[in-house]
């Protein structure tokens, strides 16, 4: 493996690395949102402003499974945690810089208002590339964004309950925590997530557990990314006998929001699904529907073609994030 033609990479696909584990990068909805071109879905169901959101990691290269939906290059994936790791506040400090310059061509070509919201962002979302529960102070660096006055999105897989508990036991709990849950089963979890753990499941299960704790000390989240069968591939984690076993899990966990997404075939999982495994959003809005049927007080609060996903949960009042 070499990293370092790795970072090379990235910085061609305008990534702004920050040491030797941390990167941010642009989301195509803050370019969208600052051109007046619409915005991502999580400004119209959360009220949080995609211009002023920063998506970015602090274990660019760490991640224990190499799941087949995932846009990144897995083949790099580091599965242990960051070795040396850096101090939060440097870390914050050169994304925000970073973040700054890849947006600097937009000074002057839209309002002076929506320019400095931008290059200010309060949002800050641990779901680019990696594992963020994988840097050992990522504590530390969330009660760092605390005293910043940030939203904090975690984006996690599971594998790591212990890192969570930490954030518990240490007040340092992110505005809200969503647990990828792409398979429904142990089997079907084997093949998917192709996790370097022995005991992936088994760790995966617990986060789940863990998530029904948590009950009104975070906002939680089961995240469902869904891929169809395909003429080429006959490989899916949406079918009719999947829906009772991904009810049985949101049971146990009690999250206040299922978002219920399509896998999109872009980035490097295009090596390993084909665009016809993406399902239409009819599709997607079907399944929610019968998962709801299985449910007890879920119903659809929120939908966005655009982006193929549907959410759950069982007040829409609950979803907008005082900023």
């Amino acid at each position: 493996m070499d990293i370092e033609q790795k970072r090379k990479e990235l910085k061609k696909q305008k990534y702004g690395l920050v040491g030797s584990h941390s990167g941010v990068q642009v989301c195509q909805w803050t370019k969208n949102s600052l051109n007046g071109k619409g915005v991502c879905w999580k400004e119209k169901f959360y009220g949080v402003k995609s211009r002023r959101c920063c998506q970015m990691s602090v274990s660019l290269f760490n991640c224990e499974n190499r799941c087949l939906h995932c846009w990144r290059d897995t083949d790099y994936s580091v599965c242990g945690e960051v070795e040396n790791p850096e101090e939060p506040k440097e870390i914050l400090d050169k994304i925000i810089e970073e973040r700054k310059k890849l947006l600097i061509g937009y000074k002057g070509s839209v309002s002076k208002k929506k320019w400095e919201e931008a290059i200010k962002p309060n949002l800050f979302s641990f779901s680019l590339s990696g594992e963020a529960t994988l840097y050992p102070k990522l504590a530390e660096m969330f009660l760092e964004l605390k005293k910043r006055k940030a939203i904090i999105f975690l984006v996690t897989n599971g594998q790591n309950p212990e890192k969570i508990r930490e954030l518990a036991q240490r007040d340092a709990l992110p505005t809200q925590i969503a647990v990828s849950t792409n398979a429904p089963n142990k089997k079907l979890f084997n093949v998917w997530c192709r996790s370097s753990k022995k005991d992936a499941w088994k760790k995966f299960n617990e986060t789940i557990d863990l998530l029904r704790e948590l009950k009104g000390k975070v906002r939680r989240v089961v995240r469902l990314t869904l891929a169809k069968k395909s003429e080429t591939n006959p490989l899916s984690n949406m079918e009719d006998e999947n829906i009772k076993e991904y009810a049985s899990l949101i049971k146990r966990a009690e999250p206040d929001f299922v978002h219920i997404k399509g896998f999109m075939n872009i980035g490097y999982s295009r090596k390993r699904m084909g665009y016809d495994k993406m399902p239409w959003h009819k599709e997607i809005k079907d399944f929610a529907k019968s998962l709801v049927k299985e449910l007890d007080g879920y119903k659809i609060l929120a939908q966005e073609k655009r982006s193929c996903v549907v959410v759950l949960g069982k007040s829409k009042k609950d979803m907008k994030i005082k900023v």
